[in-house]
């Protein structure tokens, strides 16, 4: 992470608190991610010195037309700092930053299949427990765990796959 993203995002997350607005930012920012990740056009577009400034920024407005006015201006001192291509990273810093105002974070769960709503709820109670801070989930599906679960929340990760069992007892074995 650069450390330019997080100044703009320290600065985006003050003013939208200031606005009463963090939460519309928020939402903002995971549309930003989502469509920034999800495109490689937009993506080749932000980082291109070729483009000019003015393109990027009408490219901005007229996808995500329906932000808020602090969103807006952020792509407008983006533009002008020439740090557009921040833009994924800032949106990525803030939603850190702003559930770090709000104590909250995130837990990600790798499984082999699909988390049901009765283990998601299992899930966020244990991180309660263990961290002492809501969290929300992100699941993420990889089929090479085999079975059961990778918990990570912030920097703490436990490992309860069948992958990773088998890793260990091959190396016992082999030991």
């Amino acid at each position: 992470m650069s450390r330019a993203a997080i100044r703009y995002a320290k600065a985006v997350l003050s003013l939208a608190q200031d606005k009463k607005a963090t939460d519309d930012i928020q939402k903002d920012m995971q549309s930003i991610i989502a469509t920034v990740e999800g495109s490689a056009e937009l993506k080749m577009v932000l980082n291109s010195p070729l483009i000019k400034s003015e393109v990027k920024l009408a490219s901005l407005r007229e996808i995500f037309k329906s932000t808020n006015e602090i969103t807006q201006k952020l792509f407008d001192i983006l533009i002008e700092n020439k740090r557009v291509n921040l833009l994924a990273e800032v949106a990525k810093q803030y939603i850190v930053l702003f559930d770090q105002s709000n104590n909250t974070q995130v837990a990600t769960v790798t499984t082999a299949v699909p988390l049901d709503k009765a283990l998601s709820e299992k899930v966020l109670a244990k991180v309660k427990e263990l961290t002492g801070n809501e969290a929300t989930i992100e699941n993420v599906i990889d089929e090479s765990i085999i079975g059961g679960f990778i918990l990570r929340v912030g920097d703490l990760q436990y490992n309860a796959s069948i992958a990773n069992k088998l890793t260990n007892l091959k190396r016992e074995l082999s030991n």
